[in-house]
This record gives C-alpha cells, structure tokens and sequence, in this order.
C-alpha cells in the first residue's frame, strides 16, 4: 500500500501542525511526519483521524501498490456514443508530465469561464516560445513567489502582458518572466 496523506496535505495546503491541530483529539505535528513517511504504523484509527482531519475519505489516504490503469472504452462521434474495439490506457494528467514540465492550477473560486473545484494543467515553456503563446490562457511567475492567472494579450522582448478571466480586472504586466506555463487540459467534477 501506498501512504498519500502528505500529498493530500499538501494539496490542501496544510502544515503537519494543522493537521494535528485539526485531529480529534489532537496530536503532534511530529507524529503526523512519522504517519506519513511510514516510521509509524497507519492503523485503522489514525486513518480515520487522519482522514477526518483532512475532510477526505479514509480510503483515499492509501492506494494499492498497483492500481488499475484507467481505460477508454467508448467514444463520442457525430452518430453518438460507441464502443471501441478494445478498451485502451487513458493517460491521467500526472502520468503525461514525462520531463517534470506540466504543472496544475486548482480553481478554488469561479474566474471568468472557470469553475471552483476544477483543475488547470499547464505546461511550462521558456521565453523561446512565448510568441506561440500570445492569446492563450497562461500562468506566469512573479516576484516574491506570486502568480499572475489570464489570457496572454501582448509581449515583447521584455515584457508579457496578462489579462485576467475576470471581467474587470486590469492587464498585469511582467518583466522577463523565467517562464509561463499555457493551459493544455481542464479537468472538472461533472
């Protein structure tokens, strides 16, 4: 079995003392490092704690060391839905990375055509390719660790301008960003 309650934790943003702080009763953030790296033993209860802490399933803190490949098995054309001749692999998101170059977005609040609870995957690029990027949505690094969010409206040699999905907003401009990651794939809970 495969331990995830640290990239649960993470994906939530959390520290391992707030997840201590949030389990009934509560722990240290010490023992919830030594769950994590498996030095201790998940038993039933701490998963439950654990997981309760987390807001998730206790089930999704754990994985079998092999789990079934996803598959396509039918198809969507103009005379509807069919099945394929043989189901085949469907490649998740984090399974497509291959060089460490795609990164996600999580939507926590809607932003123009953007729901909360979707996921953006993005896929890095150097300033190379920035003019094949004009008028896609991108992520772009910023100072002091912040992100700008929009659709890439202009650019120079120094320069990208990015306008957010929100009506309203003003274009953010940035100087000689490192690189800027264009939006490949959203996925969204029907």
């Amino acid at each position: 079995m495969i331990n995830r309650i640290r990239d649960i934790r993470r994906e939530k943003g959390l520290t391992l003392a707030d997840v201590a702080a949030r389990c009934v009763p509560p722990t240290t953030a010490q023992t919830i490092g030594r769950l994590e790296t498996g030095m201790r033993q998940l038993s039933l209860t701490w998963m439950n704690r654990i997981a309760a802490a987390l807001q998730v399933e206790p089930e999704l803190l754990v994985r079998g060391d092999e789990a079934e490949q996803p598959k396509y098995i039918a198809r969507l054309t103009t005379e509807g839905a069919e099945a394929l001749p043989a189901p085949r692999d469907a490649i998740l998101p984090t399974a497509l990375a291959g060089d460490g170059d795609l990164v996600a977005l999580a939507i926590e609040s809607p932003a123009g055509h953007y729901r909360a609870g979707d996921q953006v995957w993005l896929r890095r690029f150097g300033p190379e390719d920035f003019p094949r990027l004009l008028n896609r949505d991108v992520l772009a690094p910023r100072t002091g660790g912040r992100f700008a969010f929009g659709r890439m409206i202009d650019r120079d040699a120094q320069r990208v301008a990015i306008l957010p999905p929100d009506p309203g907003h003003r274009q953010i401009v940035i100087d000689n960003p490192a690189w800027l990651a264009v939006a490949e794939m959203l996925v969204r809970a029907l």
